[in-house]
């Protein structure tokens, strides 16, 4: 099982150091020395001195194609002493412009312009900043493990529609971008367009899509850059923030009615022209979107989005090897469910908060001009207390979770023909007798050098220090190796994952279960060439075992094949097929040792999707899922869809109804048995979103998600110890569920300068939950809203000073 560990390393040792391909176009850089004000408007004598950027080649749908002169492209770049300006005019004949009014780092239905650098030349890493026709901003930053749209810096834009298409303009401060400090530089470039009512999106240098690696390894080139000096790189964006919280207690000493005023600052400092330190003092996430709560019935925790921005900004290089789920830090206590077991009589707990505080939080991060990208994180959680009372009063406090550092190390070389090797570390260790956590990884991804062949893989050591007894370390191990062919029309992959029953990472990473070997394949084709009825379609078959690694048994057999593609219409469509054979379950038991014979299962859905720049667009999907054993079936529909009034306003919903009959699973524990049952689960969740922008700085969003679900155990059975579930009379547990969750989240947002904001929020959150499943889902949405009622109003300004504006001014 280890050996092609061996075989990796090998190749990684004999990679060669291939030349790439070379640039297809180059553009000069010009300095100037001329005013540009960026306004929507092209008129400023400094552009007339600008080289231009034209004859773009359409990327997809049909990848070559040279643009039509009546929709051209015309892209012009210069540069002074602080900054990158880029302006142009996008040509479009028959006034046919998709513009929508969405808020900054959203695209959905608009017509876009984009310039993309590779600053280092690396062909792996670079930085994206664009503008839509009515001047809202998308910026990204990219590396080996994609587009990262949460990175956010600070630029200026502007655009006009005008007759024959749209102007616009964009200012890029050096402070917003990361490069070298050499004499004279080349920076790796390409610029990228999107007409989205054609469904056009074109390429200044052509990248093809059949090409294997990453496609910043088929820019153009601005070259000759002369004498530009990354500045002093410090901004501060400090805040306050109030809040008033409201919920229905009506009990004699407590309040139903709370204030809270907060304050603190991020601060982002260039220690060079490479690295960059972002740190969060005393921050405050109480405004971010609440989390999308479901009734979890499975041996798994749930994973929930991040929505904390501190924690989805500029962190790619954190996210390596999936070793990181940052929802750990600042998430549940430890001890949160010990407490009851410490109570004496008469003992009550008055508070026990299921989350921690973050004290403050740090990032540093950068790559330096040989193409080391080093990445340090750091966090430091408060001690968190559960309050007993006796009598009413309080008594003494329980620690729940200790003083808690969170740790993670990244050193990421990229190599030639876009391969790139890594080391990762992530630690937590925390005050007390308290364990702590230690995980270790080496990655690789390592190409030919035409990207045509892939081998990718990772090996991570774990280490719980403290876990099973003071002094005594657990060392687990785990690896992962893939093979595959990337690039051309026919694609291949196959695919190795191990992890030994001592490994775990979940201290500060997701992580559901240890102890298994995976092996798994896939195979895909896809027709890109446009027809007369679609535009590309891809095909793929896949499928994989899963064995239990100690002792080795059978876990899973399973496969799938799924066909996808784009209409001539520009709609998508898909149809997938799963087969899965019968299963060894052993965590659906909840206890060690013991297995559930899971039936083997058919699947298969069909979906679609209109076209998302027309005024109405859909999504629907048809899922269903059968297996002969207890007559078990499923069926899901999932139907979204979108309305566009105008350019400021936009409604949407999202539904989606599940429906179980006969899902054998887990019930309950008993003295002498473990208990399962078939039961019948619906499950219905509806999502109403409203936008509405006033300009493309201002705008309101209204969220408001409402999630039932009811479950039924129809008849129980006992585990057998073969696996086999046997009919079990005398069950007298009331284990029938009746959940309903509602929040609403309503936003306003004001850019009322750059990187400066002003935010109103309100939230509103309904929690019920109760056995009675009498009523359905109608019943039950009407009792929710008329159950006690959690609402939270806010408002929090942050005000962006730049050190560099602030010292013109002084």
């Amino acid at each position: 099982m280890k050996f092609p560990l061996l075989v990796t390393i090998a190749l990684l040792t004999f990679s060669a150091v291939f030349s790439q391909e070379k640039v297809v176009k180059k553009l000069p850089a010009v300095r100037t020395t001329k005013k540009i004000v960026i306004d929507g408007d092209l008129k400023d004598e400094a552009w007339k001195e600008a080289p231009k950027a034209t004859s773009f080649v359409e990327w997809r749908p049909a990848y070559g194609k040279i643009e039509l002169d009546k929709n051209r492209t015309e892209v012009y770049v210069l540069y002074d002493n602080d900054a990158i300006y880029v302006g142009g005019f996008c040509h479009e004949a028959n006034d046919s412009i998709s513009t929508e009014l969405v808020g900054r780092d959203v695209i959905n239905a608009n017509d876009f312009i984009g310039v993309l650098f590779d600053t280092y030349s690396d062909k792996i890493n670079g930085f994206g900043y664009y503008v839509t026709p009515l001047g809202e901003q998308y910026d990204a930053k990219y590396s080996s493990t994609g587009e990262d749209g949460s990175w956010n810096s600070v630029y200026e834009s502007a655009a006009k529609i005008v007759s024959g298409g749209w102007i616009f303009e964009m200012r890029i401060p050096y402070s917003a971008i990361r490069f070298s400090n050499k004499k004279v530089q080349d920076w790796g470039m390409n610029i990228t367009r999107k007409r989205s009512k054609s469904g056009i999106q074109l390429m200044w240098n052509p990248t093809d899509p059949t090409f294997g690696g990453n496609f910043f390894a088929l820019f153009g080139a601005w070259t000759g850059i002369e004498n530009i000096k990354p500045p002093v790189r410090l901004s501060f964006s400090p805040y306050l923030s109030t809040y008033a919280t409201h919920y229905p207690f009506n009990e004699p000493g407590k309040k139903n009615t709370s204030t809270s005023i907060n304050g603190g600052m991020d601060v982002k400092y260039g220690i060079n022209q490479a690295f960059t330190l972002d740190m969060t003092l005393i921050p405050d996430f109480g405004q971010v979107q609440s989390d999308n709560q479901v009734l979890n019935l499975s041996p798994f925790e749930v994973k929930y989005n991040e929505n904390r921005t501190f924690f989805t900004e500029g962190t790619e290089l954190f996210g390596k090897g999936n070793l990181f789920y940052s929802r750990r830090i600042g998430g549940e206590p430890i001890h949160l469910y010990d407490v009851e077991n410490q109570l004496q009589a008469g003992e009550v707990i008055s508070k026990n908060p299921g989350e921690t505080r973050l004290i403050n939080a740090t990032k540093i991060s950068g790559r330096t001009s040989g193409g080391l990208g080093i990445g340090f994180f750091n966090a430091v959680t408060k001690p968190q207390y559960a309050i007993i009372e006796k009598d009413g009063k309080e008594i003494r406090r329980v620690e729940t979770d200790p003083l808690t550092n969170y740790n993670i190390l990244v050193f990421d070389q990229s190599l030639k023909n876009n391969s790139s090797i890594s080391l990762i570390n992530t630690n937590v260790t925390r005050a007390g007798n308290d364990y702590d956590a230690n995980v270790t990884a080496v990655l690789w991804d390592i190409y030919d050098k035409k990207n045509t062949w892939n081998v990718y893989g990772k090996s991570a050591v774990s280490q719980l220090i403290g876990y099973e007894a003071p002094g005594k370390t657990l060392t687990g191990y785990s690896h992962n190796i893939a093979f595959g062919k990337t690039g051309g029309r026919f694609n291949f992959l196959v695919y190795q994952d191990l992890a030994d029953n001592k490994y775990n990472n979940n201290d500060m990473g997701y992580f559901t279960n240890n102890n298994f070997f995976d092996n798994y394949f896939w195979i895909g084709y896809k027709w890109l060439k446009p027809t007369k009825w679609y535009n590309r379609i891809n095909l793929n078959f896949n499928g994989g075992s899963s064995l239990r690694y100690k002792p080795m048994d059978y876990q899973n057999l399973w496969t799938n094949m799924n066909v996808n593609g784009q209409l001539k219409n520009l709609w998508y469509a898909g149809s997938y097929i799963n087969m899965n054979a019968e299963q060894n379950d052993f965590y659906e038991p909840r206890v060690a040792g013991r297995v559930f014979k899971k039936p083997g299962s058919y699947g298969h859905g069909v979906w679609v999707e209109t076209n998302s720049a027309k005024k109405y667009s859909a999504y629907v999907e048809l899922f269903g899922k059968w297996a002969n054993k207890y007559a078990s079936s499923s069926y899901e529909i999932y139907f979204n869809n979108q309305y566009r009034f105008n350019n400021k306003l936009t409604v949407s919903t999202n539904s989606s109804f599940a429906i179980l009959n006969n899902n054998a699973g887990f019930a309950a524990l008993s003295a002498d048995s473990i208990i399962f049952s078939l039961r019948k689960r619906y499950t219905i969740e509806n999502i109403f979103v409203i936008k509405y922008n006033f300009t493309n700085k201002m705008g309101i969003n209204f969220r408001a998600r409402h999630y039932w679900s009811k479950v039924n155990n129809q008849q129980f059975f006992a585990l057998q110890q073969d696996g086999e579930l046997a009919p079990a009379s005398g069950i007298n547990r009331d284990v029938n569920y009746n959940v309903n969750y509602f929040n609403i989240d309503m936003v306003y947002t004001w850019q009322f300068a750059l990187g400066s904001f002003i935010n109103i929020v309100w939230k509103n959150s309904i929690n019920t939950f109760d056995r009675d499943i009498s009523q359905g889902y109608f019943p039950n949405a009407g009792k929710t809203l008329e159950a006690p009622q959690l609402n939270n109003l806010s408002l929090r300004v942050i005000y962006f000073l730049d050190y560099l504006s602030l010292k013109k001014k002084h």
